[in-house]
C-alpha cells in the first residue's frame, strides 16, 4: 500500500465558507453534480433540461440566501457608519494592492514637517495678531471630575483594540485583563483628570503614512495621509471627550452646523443638509452658489496659543484648561515604515492625527467661521475642515459676485488669524441658475 498508494498531503481550504451556505443549500449543491456528470455523459435533452432546472432552482436559493444574510447585516449595522461601509465595500470589487515604492521613513518625516512648515511661515505669531474680543460666559468647565471603576471599565472595553507598537502589551489583551488592572487603570486617569497634567508617555505617537486611494500612485509622497495609532492615551482622551461634549451641548457651545465629529451625525448628514437647502431654492425659484472650501493641512496647522484662548472663551479654565495645555504641549511622534522607524520629532502646532480629542478641539478652533460667513447672509454646513458655502438669490440680483467676494474676502481674514490656509486647487464653486444667471 505504501508503495502503490503512498501518503500524500493537501492543502487545506485557503479561504472560509460563504457564511450564507447552509446545510440545504449544500444539499442542493452536490444534487447538482450527478446531474452535470449524467448530462456530460449520454448528451441528451432531457438530461440537459433537468440539470438546467436543478441549476436555475439552486441559483435562485442562493441569490436568497445572499440577500437575507445582507439585509440582516445591514439592519445590524443601521446605527453604526463604520461597520455599514465596510459591509458595502465587501460587496464591491477590491483595486490590487499597489506596487512597491522606494519611499523611506526619513521621506515621510520630511514631507509632513516641510507641509505644515511652509503654511506656519505664512502667518504672523499669535502676538502680533489680534483675536476676538473675550465674553464672559455665565458657566465655566474648571475641572474635570474623577470617573468610577465602572465608568474606566467602560472606556476600556468599549475602545476598537487598534494596538500600536508603543502600547505595552497588544490592545485586544489588555481588554481581556481590564478586570485586573482596573484599580491601576482608574488609580492613573483620574489621577491625570484632578492634576490638569497628561504623561509624557501618553504624548508620543507612531505614525503611519496610509494611501488616500488604493488607485494612488504610491510613489507619489503627497498621495499619503498620517495615520497615529494609540490605546492607552486613547483611553483617557475618552475620559475628558465625555465631560468636555457634556459641557459643550449643555452650554450650547458646538456649531450646529458642523457634522463632523458629532454623534448621530456623518457625512449623510452633511449631504442631507446641502442637497435639502439647495433643493428648498430650486422650490422657491431662487438661484443657488454652492462654495466647496478645502483647507491644507488644517489638522497639523492649528496654532495651540490660539486654541487655548478660544477654549478659554467658551469657559474652559482651571485644572480643565490646565490639563487641555498638557495634552497639546510636549507632544512627539515617529513615523514607520515598513521596517524602519523615524528618528523622534517634536510637535509645536496642531492636534494630534488620528486621536480622539483632537477633531473636536479643532471643531471648537474654527466654531467663529460661521459667524464671518453668515454675517454676509450666506449660509454653510461644515464636516471636519470641509465647508460648503450655500447663498440663494432671484435670478434677478445683479450684486452675488460682490457679496460672494465680500465674504471669501473676509473668510481669508479669518483664515490668516487662526494660521489656516485654503487649498485653491481643490476649492470649488458650483452654480445653480434661475431664469437668468447673474454672472458674467
Amino acid at each position: 500500500f505504501d508503495f502503490l498508494c503512498p501518503l500524500s498531503s493537501r492543502p487545506a481550504r485557503s479561504s472560509t465558507p460563504a457564511p450564507w451556505l447552509d446545510d440545504s443549500l449544500r444539499a442542493h449543491r452536490t444534487g447538482l453534480r450527478p446531474a452535470e456528470r449524467k448530462w456530460r455523459k449520454t448528451r441528451l435533452p432531457a438530461d440537459l433540461a433537468s440539470f438546467h432546472a436543478l441549476l436555475s432552482t439552486f441559483s435562485s436559493s442562493v441569490s436568497a440566501a445572499k440577500a437575507t444574510f445582507y439585509h440582516s447585516k445591514f439592519q445590524a449595522s443601521a446605527s453604526n457608519p463604520r461597520k455599514l461601509f465596510a459591509t458595502f465595500s465587501s460587496l464591491l470589487n477590491t483595486p490590487p494592492p499597489p506596487p512597491p515604492s522606494s519611499l523611506s521613513a526619513d521621506d515621510f518625516v520630511n514631507h509632513f514637517e516641510k507641509k505644515a512648515d511652509d503654511i506656519r511661515s505664512s502667518f504672523a505669531k499669535p502676538n502680533d495678531t489680534a483675536g476676538p474680543a473675550h465674553t464672559a460666559l455665565p458657566c465655566a468647565l474648571t475641572s474635570f471630575s474623577p470617573l468610577s471603576p465602572d465608568e474606566i471599565s467602560r472606556l476600556v472595553t468599549a475602545g476598537r483594540p487598534t494596538t500600536c507598537p508603543l502600547d505595552p502589551i497588544p490592545s485586544s489583551l489588555l481588554q481581556t485583563i481590564s478586570g485586573d488592572l482596573l484599580p491601576y487603570l482608574t488609580s492613573l486617569i483620574n489621577s491625570s483628570l484632578t492634576a490638569g497634567y497628561v504623561p509624557s508617555v501618553f504624548k508620543r505617537a507612531r505614525v503611519a503614512p496610509l494611501l488616500k486611494k488604493p488607485t494612488l500612485d504610491p510613489s507619489d509622497i503627497n498621495n499619503y495621509r498620517p495615520v497615529s495609532l494609540s490605546f492607552l492615551s486613547k483611553t483617557l482622551e475618552r475620559a475628558v471627550l465625555g465631560q468636555l461634549s457634556c459641557y459643550l451641548s449643555q452650554n450650547d457651545l458646538l456649531d450646529p452646523n458642523q457634522s463632523g465629529f458629532k454623534t448621530g451625525h456623518s457625512t449623510e448628514t452633511a449631504l442631507l443638509c446641502v442637497t435639502e437647502a439647495l433643493r428648498t431654492a430650486k422650490a422657491n425659484s431662487l438661484s443657488s452658489a454652492l462654495i466647496l472650501l478645502d483647507l491644507s493641512a488644517a489638522f497639523d496647522t492649528v496654532n495651540h496659543q490660539i486654541l487655548l484662548s478660544t477654549l478659554s472663551e467658551l469657559g474652559i479654565s482651571g485644572a480643565a484648561h490646565a490639563w487641555i495645555a498638557s495634552y497639546l504641549t510636549g507632544r512627539s511622534y515617529q513615523v514607520a515604515w515598513r521596517e524602519s522607524v523615524s528618528a523622534p520629532r517634536a510637535l509645536t502646532t496642531g492636534v494630534p492625527q488620528g486621536s480622539v480629542l483632537g477633531p473636536l478641539l479643532f471643531s471648537l478652533y474654527t466654531k467663529s467661521l460661521g459667524s464671518v460667513i453668515s454675517s454676509h447672509g450666506l449660509s454653510y454646513h461644515c464636516y471636519a475642515d470641509d465647508t460648503q458655502l450655500i447663498f440663494s438669490f432671484p435670478p434677478s440680483d445683479n450684486q452675488v459676485a460682490n457679496r460672494i467676494s465680500a465674504c471669501l474676502a473676509d473668510i481669508s481674514v479669518w483664515m490668516t488669524a487662526h494660521h489656516l490656509k485654503l487649498n485653491l486647487s481643490k476649492t470649488e464653486l458650483l452654480l445653480l441658475p434661475g431664469k437668468e444667471c447673474p454672472f458674467p
